[in-house]
């Protein structure tokens, strides 16, 4: 039987002309030299037409042509997809995937590393949040925090429950605000849910609308949306206002590096966690309770902010445990404040309340960029979908040209840093383990023994009586409440937090085999939230784990766990952000995992797109993202097979054809050219063009893609021609902004250059006579 996914073949390629005949050559303004100028600088400079120009630092993010940023990694030999045989059978190890993910910050699995990670809260006194705020940080000490703490300086030891250390120099932990961020459970109900109408696109209601302006947290799938769309049409908008000059083949992306845009929607998706009661990762490891050297009455105060975060009014619900760590910081202002009186006060505090405490010594004066030792303060890169949407319309609202950017001492920020590194490596990380090491032993291990199993028997049953009492004790069944949450002191609640605290600690074996654990239980009670999200992170830690999975485990154990946790997510919850979340990151793991868990990967990413619970963003992202699980297998031998180039192409041309319908025409531009580099590496009688309607498809497409293109040119051309008077020449050898090759490049010139620069014209005069023994350009 011969292949159907060959290497491109040495005799020329018949292909029909695809608006090859409707190429013209573009005008190039000779404002610029021909040499151009680096593409940073190029857009550094450049105006936004329709956004305000303090907006422009907000973008930084994805701050580039969609067209410079290929996806396909065929042909890659640094690509971190496992090797190995086709069918699956000498791959799958994710410990190398995992050694690395740190190096590449937008790569999906490093996402989800630095997602899932302790959340520290911040409480202050009154008095060092108007300390912060002459400093220039309205919020307070938690502005201030929040953006080093996404990356702790230096190594971080971290113990496993056999008691083996890892060091990770890519550690992070996230700061939220005391109390903000709950999300209330829903009562538990018999039933299967129905889905609330009318609803949009997304999942979300139009009852949940009105009040999504004021909320800050994550999971908001319409701000998630609304947020990269925003990214989009910027650079939409910036790149047509601009010539191709800059565009440069040495400034693609990083081996194996998704584009900025999904990148960016999986950041959104995975930021600002609320605080819920079926899992535990926003629930605060630690609190951070702060005063200021100006304080008048210091220990008071601080038992006064210990009471009202533990008994009073301010206190997290009951389904939180409230023993988490609670660490004191004292803020000394070095400008106006006696440093001596400081340390005798901070010396007291230790005395008094223990030795997890902090002075911290930072200038009361608000930094400015002419100040001899300011640095920009780097900007969050976690804050939640709904908040950088409202930074984003706050700074185009503004009338007067402000710059977001904030700037602080550099003595500021290496104490801050410092403090940060203290108090995660000496007492964040060891009371986590030496909880880990407490609830496992008491816990999870009395669970795992042959009386956990028969209590398990029981319970699943109807057999047993209830225990509530006590945290340590076995459960049989009934600790689920009517209200929709387990008690904190439960014992499905206490290994439901061993195994976040195991995940976050990333001791994926324990973790895993606790979730495996709660599984049953979580069904038999019928939490059905508590089941979905227990499902999820149970497949999510079996594909980090650092050993192979087989094709009998992937289809036994990890398609019932995503089965499990999207029916749950769907029908049971009406959750669809839980439903994204999950199959977003198990189609990345499953792709990375290589061999044939690609096709699983794509078949979830197929699965998620069916069940409709994205926006038009979205669906166009994951259909890019399901044409490069398609791409990333490569095939066996010089015969390629097992490769997916067909459907990789195929889902390439569906997604531009969402994009067109969105008007993001340089992203669908980019599409077409992915698709056309995987045709072309097809053998001819295996090519488009031996399928009449596909054919006219794809030409429909292109044709659209071109008249949209020339008309944004045309409405450029007419508004720098209105701003200034410059000298149209026409060019033979286009220099410009060549938009129109997605479907007509050089005749017979190979495909090389379209995954460097896919947005330079590579195309002859109108007047030139094309040599008809050479192959005519199509994506066969």
């Amino acid at each position: 039987m011969q292949s159907f996914d060959h290497d491109a073949p040495t005799e020329p390629l018949p292909a029909p002309p695809m608006a090859a005949s409707n190429m013209k050559i573009q005008k190039n303004r000779m404002s610029s030299p021909s040499g151009g100028t680096p593409l940073a600088h190029s857009e550094a400079t450049l105006p936004y037409r329709r956004s305000h120009p303090s907006a422009a630092s907000l973008y930084a993010s994805t701050f580039s042509p969609p067209g410079s940023r290929s996806q396909s990694p065929i042909a890659r030999p640094g690509s971190r997809i496992a090797s190995g045989s086709v069918f699956g059978a000498n791959s799958n190890n994710a410990l190398a995937l995992v050694e690395g993910a740190g190096d590449v910050p937008g790569d999906p699995l490093n996402l989800v590393l630095r997602a899932f990670v302790p959340h520290i809260a911040v409480y202050s006194s009154d008095d060092t949040e108007v300390l912060l705020k002459d400093k220039g940080f309205e919020l307070g000490l938690w502005e201030l925090l929040r953006p080093f703490g996404e990356r702790v300086q230096g190594k971080v030891i971290v113990r496993d429950s056999n008691g083996s250390s890892r060091t990770y120099e890519d550690y992070s932990v996230h700061f939220v605000r005391f109390g903000e961020n709950v999300e209330n459970p829903e009562p538990a109900t018999g039933g299967i849910k129905t889905t609330p109408q009318p609803a949009h696109a997304n999942g979300t209601s139009e009852k949940g609308d009105a009040a999504r302006g004021a909320s800050k947290r994550g999971g908001n799938l319409a701000d998630v949306e609304a947020v990269v769309d925003r990214h989009l049409t910027y650079a939409e908008e910036s790149f047509f206002g601009t010539t191709a000059d800059g565009l440069s083949p040495q400034q693609g992306p990083g081996v194996d590096t998704p584009s900025p845009y999904y990148a960016l929607y999986l950041r959104r998706l995975l930021s600002g966690l609320p605080i819920t009661p079926h899992e535990t990762f926003a629930h605060p490891v630690a609190c951070i309770i702060a005063i200021s050297s100006r304080c008048l009455a210091p220990i008071e105060t601080l038992r006064r902010l210990y009471n009202e975060s533990s008994t009073g009014d301010k206190r997290l619900p009951n389904w939180v445990d409230s023993e988490y760590l609670r660490y004191y910081v004292l803020v000394h202002d070095e400008e106006q404040d006696d440093i001596t009186k400081s340390m005798s006060l901070f010396e007291q505090m230790k005395r008094n309340l223990g030795l997890h405490c902090h002075l911290l010594r930072i200038r009361g004066t608000q930094s400015a960029a002419t100040d001899d030792d300011s640095i920009p303060l780097p900007r969050s890169e976690w804050m939640s979908a709904s908040e950088e949407l409202a930074s984003i319309r706050r700074s185009e609202s503004q009338e007067a040209f402000e710059d977001p950017t904030r700037y602080i001492f550099e003595t500021d920020a290496t104490a801050i840093r410092t403090f940060i590194r203290e108090m995660v490596t000496q007492s964040i990380i060891p009371t986590m383990e030496r909880h880990v090491s407490v609830w496992n032993d008491q816990v999870a291990s009395r669970r795992r023994g042959l009386s956990g199993r028969f209590l398990g028997l029981t319970r699943k049953w109807g057999f047993g009586s209830t225990t509530k009492s006590s945290g340590t004790a076995l459960s049989s069944g009934g600790n689920y409440d009517s209200l929709g949450f387990y008690r904190a002191d439960t014992p499905e609640a206490i290994m439901r937090k061993l195994a976040d605290y195991a995940f976050m600690l990333r001791d994926w074996k324990l973790a895993y085999s606790t979730y495996d654990l709660l599984r049953s239980d979580f069904n038999n009670d019928k939490a059905w939230r508590y089941h979905a999200a227990t499902n999820e992170m149970a497949a999510i830690s079996l594909l980090i784990m650092p050993q192979n999975i087989s094709s009998k485990t992937r289809m036994e154990t990890l398609d019932a766990m995503f089965e499990a946790a999207f029916y749950s997510y769907i029908t049971r919850c009406t959750a669809p952000y839980g439903a994204l979340r999950c199959l977003a990151i198990g189609l990345e793991l499953l792709r990375l995992r290589g061999g044939s868990s690609i096709d699983d990967a794509a078949r979830w990413g197929i699965r998620l797109l069916e069940s409709k619970v994205m926006g038009p963003v979205g669906d166009a992202l994951i259909k890019e993202r399901v044409a490069v699980c398609y791409a990333s297998k490569t095939g066996m031998g010089s015969q390629c097979w097992g490769s997916r180039r067909r459907k990789s192409a195929m889902w390439s041309i569906l997604g531009a054809e969402t994009w067109l319908t969105q008007q993001k025409y340089i992203q669908a531009q980019r599409c077409l050219n992915e698709a056309r580099n995987m045709y072309s590496e097809l053998p001819a009688e295996h090519g488009i063009d031996s399928f009449s309607h596909a054919g006219a498809f794809i030409l429909g497409i292109g044709t659209q893609l071109n008249h949209q293109l020339d008309a944004a040119d045309d409405g450029t051309d007419r508004s720098e021609d209105d701003s200034e008077s410059e000298v149209d020449e026409e060019s033979e050898e286009l220099t410009t902004r060549g938009r129109r090759i997605s479907i007509a490049g050089l005749p017979g010139a190979t495909t090389a250059n379209l995954e460097a620069a896919p947005l330079r014209s590579q195309v002859s005069g109108e007047g030139e006579e094309i040599d008809p023994g050479r192959p005519k350009d199509d994506f066969g």
